[in-house]
């Protein structure tokens, strides 16, 4: 008969380190996680409309004004069932300008416009890009990830510079 082993402070040592590895791992994983989640959930309320725009209202919409965060301007549908409009908004960002026609897609039951084609459903994931940057920083330090930290920020990175040169 083998005596049992008596349990040393190495032993232990060793297993409470394994232990926090673990516990750090799965709390930086979850934090990840919750990141890149919040990030699909800020993009998905315009993505929607840009990515299933059939049987939605699409045309353009020439910006005549722009205040505070809205642009608005007259909206020329496109698309069969559609109605002209005397005014639609459209979200303000670097890439409006006064004066420009820009491909939009209404959403359904309001005067909001969402730009439309590749530039619109870039604008509509930048979320998504800024939450795969920071969630590289997290897998990098928490996890101890280097090459999936590589691959988040290389995304996020691409999908940003993407978008910047759409709305060129």
């Amino acid at each position: 008969m083998i005596p049992a082993m008596p349990a040393t402070a190495s032993t232990a040592r060793e297993a409470s380190g394994a232990a926090l590895r673990f516990g750090r791992v799965a709390v930086m994983g979850a934090l990840a996680a919750l990141i890149l989640s919040a990030g699909v959930w800020g993009s998905w309320g315009t993505a929607q409309h840009v990515m299933f725009a059939k049987g939605r209202e699409a045309g353009t919409v020439r910006v005549a004004r722009c205040a505070g965060d809205v642009c608005t301007g007259p909206f020329t549908p496109a698309s069969a069932g559609g109605r002209a409009r005397a005014r639609v908004e459209l979200d303000r960002s670097v890439a409006v300008r006064t004066g420009t026609a820009y491909d939009v897609v209404l959403k359904p039951g309001t005067g909001e416009a969402v730009r439309s084609g590749p530039a619109g459903i870039l604008l509509a994931w930048l979320p998504l890009g800024g939450a795969l940057l920071l969630a590289s920083v997290v897998v990098a330090g928490g996890m101890r990830l280097a090459r999936a930290a590589w691959v988040l920020g290389l995304a996020g990175v691409g999908l940003l510079t993407a978008a910047f040169v759409a709305v060129q």
